[in-house]
């Protein structure tokens, strides 16, 4: 049986109610300049501020008692679907940190920052060998910006062909990403969405009765959110181009095909790739992403700017380019994310990136093969990356999907995703990554099957829980519309 925790997690004092008037939190030097009333130079004084006044072991307590508090990648396993949450391993941020790429200035003469742009270049050069794909670009700061990107190049495409005006449809999965119809909108595209069948795949009939003379673009994920892989993904493509349309791959799940397949050989046009999921650069808390984009020749000319090119006198920025839809970021991009992504690449090399996908697919088959008895699989078929389970049995106990996950804070384990995708009822969404051990993987299957197990016996655990945390079971959504999170002193 899984362990549970000890002890519960006492509740930190804010630290404004540890400050105490006149303490300070280090010494500073004697001035050795003139004095200022900072009162009469920004109008007001630490006083007027509030701060809190605590010495510097308070402080230091303070903060790292709240750092254990925190649940991290260093701390324990996140088995989110559909996010990819690895580790970030420590050398690509030793590298990150090497004064000659954090001390850039973005604005330097291109002949001072030839190391850089060898860099950009070379990572370049590794995802069009990994993707297939004959053109990057580096220059998406996210996931869903290099969705929006690569829908303003198909955009490009088609008003160059006389039929950006009858093109204004783009073709949805139902089971996809909600960044893809938000992203389609953005471009001002009208959204249709395309059922999957029984077998987890696209419905081909429906993608051929949906497919005329106004669809632009189909927007498919492959391996799709119910981490199945496509087996028709040539025949979507060739339905799709013969009607005149072009096939965008959400690489969100490249994770599962990295070193064994390449997209751009299955018909692809054009795809996005989260460097900080599939090749580790940090990843969560809102950024820093990157969306690198890969595209086919057609759309090789509306390409964003600028671009880095090799010369034989060294490398270069073009921003000269007739028919670019201009610049999407500022500069390079995340140039410290392509050095990170740069590093794990050389790591693994040609010979090992197979290693990657290969281990991630093993994992996320042996998790699903481990727990299936008590949350079956979605579709019943081998999976990729992830696994889709549903919950729906235990709902005749009153327990659902969140039940069981708030549960498993209690076990010592981050939840995984719920209810998504959401063609799938009390869905939950399981990805372990390559770099996760059999150790690991087994105690967490271990506590789900405990918790399966309790939603019979006793459902009013599940119910309470999380207990062994400093908050409970919250009302996420009215978190969410009335969030409410200032200190504000006893009257």
């Amino acid at each position: 049986m899984p362990k549970m925790p000890l002890r519960q997690v006492p509740a930190p004092r804010p630290i404004f109610e540890k400050s105490s008037p006149g303490r300070i939190g280090c010494n500073l030097p004697v001035a050795d300049t003139p004095a200022v009333d900072m009162g009469a130079v920004v109008g007001q004084t630490r006083d007027d501020l509030g701060l809190p006044e605590v010495g510097e072991l308070e402080a230091l307590r303070h903060f790292t008692n709240l750092a254990q508090i925190n649940y991290g990648i260093d701390t324990g396993f996140y088995p989110l679907g559909s996010c990819t949450m690895k580790y970030n391993p420590r050398i690509n941020e030793r590298t990150a940190a090497l004064p000659g790429f954090a001390a850039l200035h973005p604005m330097q003469p291109v002949e001072t920052i030839q190391g850089a742009l060898e860099i950009l270049h070379g990572v370049q050069e590794m995802l069009k060998a990994i993707t297939g794909f004959p053109h990057i670009s580096l220059q998406p700061v996210a996931g869903a910006h290099g969705e929006m990107t690569c829908l303003m190049l198909v955009k490009a495409y088609h008003e160059s062909r006389g039929e950006g005006g009858t093109r204004r449809v783009v073709l949805v999965p139902d089971s996809a990403h909600g960044t893809n119809p938000a992203s389609a909108a953005r471009c001002g595209y009208s959204v249709k969405s395309i059922p999957t069948d029984a077998d987890g795949n696209t419905d081909l009939a429906a993608l051929e009765k949906a497919l005329d003379g106004s669809v632009a673009a189909f927007m498919v994920t492959n391996p799709s959110t119910l981490g199945l892989f496509e087996p028709n993904i040539a025949r979507v493509c060739e339905l799709v181009h013969a009607a005149g349309g072009m096939v965008f791959c959400d690489g969100a799940n490249m994770n599962a095909m990295v070193g064994t397949t390449r997209p751009g050989d299955h018909g692809f046009d054009c795809m996005h790739l989260n460097l900080h999921k599939t090749f580790s650069t940090p990843h969560g808390g809102g950024g820093p992403g990157c969306g690198a984009i890969g595209v086919v020749e057609a759309l090789e000319p509306f390409l964003p700017v600028p671009i880095v090119e090799k010369t034989s006198e060294g490398y270069r920025l073009v921003d000269d380019r007739p028919a670019t839809i201009g610049r999407v970021s500022p500069f390079f991009g995340q140039f410290l994310m392509e050095v990170r992504a740069y590093t794990y690449l050389r790591a693994y090399g040609k010979e090992r990136m197979a290693d990657i996908s290969r281990h991630a697919v093993l994992n996320a088959n042996y998790i699903m093969a481990r727990v299936r008895h008590v949350l079956p699989p979605a579709y019943d078929r081998p999976c990729m990356h992830e696994c889709v389970l549903t919950a729906k049995q235990y709902k005749k106990f009153g327990v659902r999907a969140l039940d069981i996950s708030k549960r498993l804070i209690d076990y010592g384990f981050h939840p995984p995703t719920n209810y998504f995708p959401l063609i799938v009822p009390e869905a939950i969404m399981i990805e372990p990554t390559e770099t996760e051990s059999k150790e690991t993987l087994d105690a967490f299957c271990d506590a789900l099957i405990a918790i399966c197990k309790e939603a019979e016996e006793n459902p009013d655990v599940l119910h309470a829980a999380p207990t062994s945390q400093i908050v409970g079971r919250l009302d996420e959504t009215k978190a969410v519309k009335d969030l409410d999170v200032r200190w504000r002193k006893p009257e």
